[in-house]
């Protein structure tokens, strides 16, 4: 039998299940410890060195954690459904109890080291380069094309899911490391980005942009037709503030389920998700279907849109055929048309 080898990290990483889990390989059992102890403060820290905005995870992440704690089997023959610890909103506990944690963040150095480093795109990838490169004496200045730092975080997550202020509050921290912020700048040329002395460049811009639906209906429609990630934008910003009473979402992932709990928000009486795959196969985490079932925001599946109907330039409803999912000997899924007559939503 080969040693143990402990000299790597990762050893310690894949021992404890949640920590291998989490892309940040956050310390979970010692910041749970922690707020055991009613050390709110310090389970903050443990977890900003690791993933940077905890107050922020602690209400939005996708918790790979979860389905890895080990909880979960330990105690699958003493009830019907086994739960994890709530990891991800034990960082919200850590967030919402702590003191005053600006003491213990890190300072830029009186004395640089002489480089700069631009970072395009103020959001969470270019605010964590800033906050680890601050404190080791690095000029960092963060261009984004929006007034205010945050990026995705801003612009994308709807206000009753994460409120602004705890977005101030931990993109705050990391800029008043000794960050320089240009909110408001679009980054069009390199070259000229390059031209004004920096050392590198940090290119942290995101993928912005949803998914189109290229079927009939859609150009006529377009007016009432809206992609979901720039829609949740637009709310942010205030240039939607209402929708219609009737509203069709297209799609099963967690953009979908924040547009439509928004749209109920907005006035939407009637809103309904529609999906191509299964309701299992969504994926939209469970507790994000989970709280639109709460709010009667009922998902329908195994629906392909075929159509965008109009009247006039107006969307007046949608067309879909009716699928199965049939799998081969590999266990390989195809949505094959049932053969039942199409279906029409207003």
């Amino acid at each position: 039998m080969k040693p143990t080898d402990i000299a790597a990290p990762d050893y310690f990483h894949k021992v404890v299940d949640c920590q291998w889990a989490c892309p940040a390989h956050t310390p979970v059992p010692e910041y749970i410890r922690m707020i055991a102890a009613g050390r709110y403060g310090d389970a903050y820290m443990v977890n900003w060195k690791s993933n940077v905005f905890p107050g922020i995870l602690g209400r939005t992440c996708d918790r790979p954690c979860e389905p890895a704690c080990r909880r979960g089997r330990v105690e699958e023959h003493n009830q019907a459904k086994p739960e994890p610890v709530a990891i991800c909103r034990l960082k919200r506990v850590a967030a919402d109890n702590k003191s005053d944690i600006r003491p213990q963040l890190p300072k830029a150095p009186a004395q640089k080291n002489g480089k700069r480093v631009a970072c395009i795109g103020g959001g969470p990838a270019s605010l964590t380069v800033a906050r680890d490169l601050a404190p080791l004496g690095y000029e960092v200045v963060v261009f984004d094309q929006d007034r205010k730092a945050g990026g995705m975080i801003r612009t994308q997550i709807p206000r009753f899911r994460l409120p602004e202020e705890v977005i101030d509050e931990e993109v705050g921290y990391v800029l008043d490391i000794g960050v320089e912020f240009r909110g408001g700048v679009r980054i069009d040329s390199m070259k000229k980005l390059l031209s004004e002395g920096f050392d590198a460049v940090f290119v942290g811009s995101g993928a912005p942009r949803g998914r189109e639906l290229a079927i009939p209906g859609r150009k006529e429609a377009a007016n009432n037709v809206h992609i979901g990630i720039d829609w949740l934008a637009s709310v942010s910003f205030g240039h939607i503030e209402k929708i219609g009473r009737r509203v069709i979402v297209l799609g099963g992932g967690n953009t979908a389920m924040d547009c439509c709990r928004t749209s109920r928000r907005l006035g939407g009486d009637d809103v309904k998700v529609i999906v191509r795959s299964g309701f299992d196969e969504m994926k939209a985490s469970p507790w994000e279907k989970e709280d639109a079932a709460h709010e009667g925001i009922p998902i329908l599946n195994y629906l392909v849109p075929k159509a965008f109907e109009h009247r006039n330039g107006r969307l007046t409803g949608m067309t879909f055929g009716k699928v199965k999912a049939v799998f081969d000997d590999k266990g390989r899924r195809q949505l094959v048309p049932t053969g039942e007559a199409d279906q029409r939503f207003d």
